[in-house]
């Protein structure tokens, strides 16, 4: 584990401070990753950002030429100060504590404002041509496949379905919902390819001065678009009504000219929100239960009920309907506190 006074000698250095300029060094909530987050401040006004990262998760290694990247393409993101790859830190730009999230109680007309501006960064990521990728210097995880789709989705079965509703499915059944889960990765992985985010939720967009930033964009790669649609518009930290969620979908949909129609474009949606809300719900039971970070427990029924909308409303998941409705039936205590 390295030592506060190292990170401070980093900060110093990156920054340009002299030893006679106190820095003050605040660690900041846990963001439910393997990182450590830390706050900077000196003469009083000023402040940056301090990452310590585990270098044997491979993304981790990524963050910082993806955000060099990124704010060459004019996606908005934390400007990077200085990366040390050997003692594993980054010092970014502060955008300071207020994110998307915060404004899941304002009135709609805020809301909307602030999604809107989301949806045109994240159409800004997505519309980036992959020829043009600059391979040679930025280094993804492996895209979106059937492989990755289908892990993500035995994920949720694992953590989510046995660990924690505590249900075994009866052989023929999986049998039958197995075959529907693999459909639903190769219709995904037919669908148009893009960077993504990968992990586009409410806490990872930070707000200043009314204009949206992503962060924890270390997983970016390439894959569908609508999962990075589905991780915004089906967030569980985020309760949206159907006709707002229709409006910033469909405002995402004329900020291009489409091969699809709207029909199809809706399908494709609400498809890969179902997959996306598989990943999340896998992840908060394994943080809740392997990772002892029971706070993630409490949003179980919130994906839960997202899962249940987003697979009635394609007639290709029938299973996993009836399944997200006996997950929700066999929840215990721990998740609804």
């Amino acid at each position: 584990m390295i030592s506060k006074e190292n990170m401070i000698s980093f900060s110093r250095e990156a920054l340009g401070l002299s030893e006679s300029v106190s820095i003050e060094l605040s660690p900041l909530e846990g963001r439910g990753s393997d990182r450590t987050f830390s706050r900077l401040k000196w003469n009083q006004k000023d402040s940056a950002i301090l990452i310590h990262y585990e270098s044997n998760r491979v993304e981790n290694r990524y963050y910082a030429d993806i955000a060099v990247f990124l704010h060459e393409i004019d996606v908005a993101v934390p400007l990077l100060i200085q990366h040390d790859p050997i003692q594993c830190l980054i010092l970014l730009e502060d955008l300071g504590d207020t994110d998307l999230w915060s404004f899941r109680e304002a009135p709609w007309e805020i809301q909307r404002s602030l999604y809107q501006k989301t949806l045109v960064t994240a159409h800004r990521l997505h519309s980036f041509p992959e020829r043009d990728f600059p391979v040679n210097r930025v280094k993804l995880m492996e895209g979106f496949g059937p492989d990755l789709y289908r892990w993500e989705q035995d994920y949720f079965k694992n953590h989510l379905v046995r660990d924690v509703c505590g249900i075994e499915l009866p052989p023929s059944w999986e049998i039958k919902f197995e075959k529907e889960l693999l459909n639903l990765s190769m219709r995904l992985s037919g669908t148009m390819r893009s960077l993504i985010h990968r992990d586009l939720q409410s806490q990872n967009v930070m707000i200043r001065n009314g204009e949206p930033f992503l962060v924890d964009f270390q997983g970016m790669r390439f894959g569908s678009p609508f999962y990075d649609l589905g991780s915004l518009l089906c967030d569980p930290y985020v309760n949206f009504s159907i006709g707002e969620r229709d409006e910033l979908l469909t405002f995402y949909y004329g900020l291009s000219k489409w091969d699809l129609e709207w029909p199809a474009f809706q399908k494709n949606f609400w498809e890969a929100s179902a997959q996306r809300l598989m990943q999340a719900l896998g992840a908060y039971g394994f943080l809740g239960q392997k990772k002892g970070l029971k706070v993630y427990l409490g949003h179980i029924p919130a994906g839960l009920h997202n899962l249940h909308l987003a697979a009635s409303q394609v007639s290709s998941l029938p299973h996993l309907l009836e399944l997200s409705e006996r997950c929700q039936n066999k929840l215990p205590s721990a998740c609804h506190k």
